[in-house]
């Protein structure tokens, strides 16, 4: 597996990517999440202008030779927030989930920020989510450890109505990696 910024054409796979993605969220209840709208073509080049997108891809044979990238697995967006490295987005295509692809972008996210801590915020509740993210070393945070960039988003985070379901703030220290998943 490589692990690069994608370029401008790859975008849209990205957004087909983020759409398989949601398709488990129905099987709990979640609809509005599994129909949520990937982000658009204008705010993922945006983005990747920006050097906040990352993208995992399958290497055929020959392509590291080659230099070829392969097929797009999955992606993460991240930007900076408080001195941190917040992820705001991992997707991985439903076909490639357990093979440690969204591990592999979330380190990789930490090296691109510098080796910052790591912030992110997602259901606490869903297996793939908090519970997933427990095992890769982030810790849920308290309200009283919310950064100002964190309440924010957070705030954001309710006036799109993800609020419906238990939502959690979590942190994993720079080079906090976990053991499992």
């Amino acid at each position: 597996m490589r692990i690069q910024a994608p370029s401008l054409a790859e975008l849209p796979t990205l957004r087909s990517i983020e759409s398989a993605a949601g398709t488990p969220f129905r099987g709990l209840g979640m609809a509005t999440v599994a129909d949520a709208e990937p982000p658009s073509l204008a705010q993922l080049t945006e983005l990747l202008r920006a050097g906040l997108v990352l993208a995992a891809y399958e290497e055929p044979d020959g392509a590291a030779a080659t230099g070829g990238a392969g097929q797009a697995l999955g992606f993460l967006l991240w930007k900076p927030v408080d001195g941190c490295t917040h992820i705001e987005q991992v997707s991985v295509h439903p076909q490639h989930a357990h093979r440690r692809i969204g591990r592999a972008l979330i380190d990789r996210a930490e090296r691109e920020g510098s080796s910052a801590p790591l912030t992110l915020t997602t259901f606490a509740e869903v297996p793939w989510n908090a519970p997933y993210y427990s095992r890769l070393g982030f810790r849920t945070l308290t309200d009283a450890e919310l950064t100002p960039g964190l309440r924010a988003i957070r705030a954001h985070e309710a006036t799109l109505g993800l609020d419906r379901w238990p939502r959690v703030c979590m942190r994993r220290e720079a080079g906090g990696a976990g053991s499992g998943a």
